[in-house]
């Protein structure tokens, strides 16, 4: 078998358990597709896919390392998304009862979502977690060899990036399904409550991360 096919085997055997593990990208999407429905949560899966790129290209690029071993930039992006996931979760806590699309239902329909702030959430729930710098410096270093070229170590991000949005595309699809809809608009003032306690849950436990 192909170097690059052993190694790109050996990241994904790793990775696959970070891509059902749950965080604030899962909870992201679930709450996308319960509260604005399956194109808002394609959306977001795919900007957490492309923010996946993002961490990728920096630490290719060396920065990733920097950011590991400085204090001060590591705070900076950890507060960030710190104060990111507490904001999303007060606008969830702040948000009442909501329909996807039964025109004649009492309860207050959902505001229609943007494509542009569909993606942008799921990017930035990611772009702005520092977790992923260590992780990424730690299966590179430890599984990619140093003279794997920059543009295979971009191809084994692809993958990488393509698998973690085919996860929540198929989570979105499912979530999506007609009766799961009936039950979140039955559940969706409790759905937005419990959401914005795991996104700021999910906040408070990233202000308790430490560099290196």
């Amino acid at each position: 078998m192909h170097p690059y096919l052993i190694e790109l085997a050996s990241i994904m055997a790793v990775f696959v358990f970070g891509i059902i593990a749950p965080g604030a990208d899962t909870a992201m999407v679930m709450r996308q597709a319960m509260v604005h429905g399956r194109k808002a949560a394609i959306l977001t899966s795919v900007g957490v896919g492309t923010s996946l790129m993002f961490h990728l290209t920096y630490t290719i690029l060396g920065l990733g390392l920097i950011i590991s071993q400085s204090i001060t930039l590591f705070n900076i992006i950890k507060w960030a998304g710190v104060a990111y996931l507490i904001y999303i979760g007060i606008q969830s806590f702040q948000a009442g009862s909501v329909t996807l699309d039964v025109p004649d239902s009492p309860v207050m329909a959902a505001a229609p979502q943007s494509a542009v702030k569909g993606f942008a959430l799921g990017f930035m729930a990611n772009a702005l977690n520092p977790k992923p710098v260590f992780f990424f410096l730690s299966i590179f270093s430890t599984i990619v060899s140093h003279q794997t070229p920059a543009l295979i170590k971009y191809g084994y991000g692809a993958v990488m990036a393509a698998c973690l949005i085919a996860w929540f595309v198929g989570m979105s699809l499912f979530l999506t399904t007609p009766r799961m809809r009936a039950g979140f608009e039955r559940a969706g003032k409790w759905i937005n409550r419990t959401s914005g306690a795991v996104f700021i849950a999910f906040g408070l436990k990233l202000a308790t991360e430490k560099a290196g």
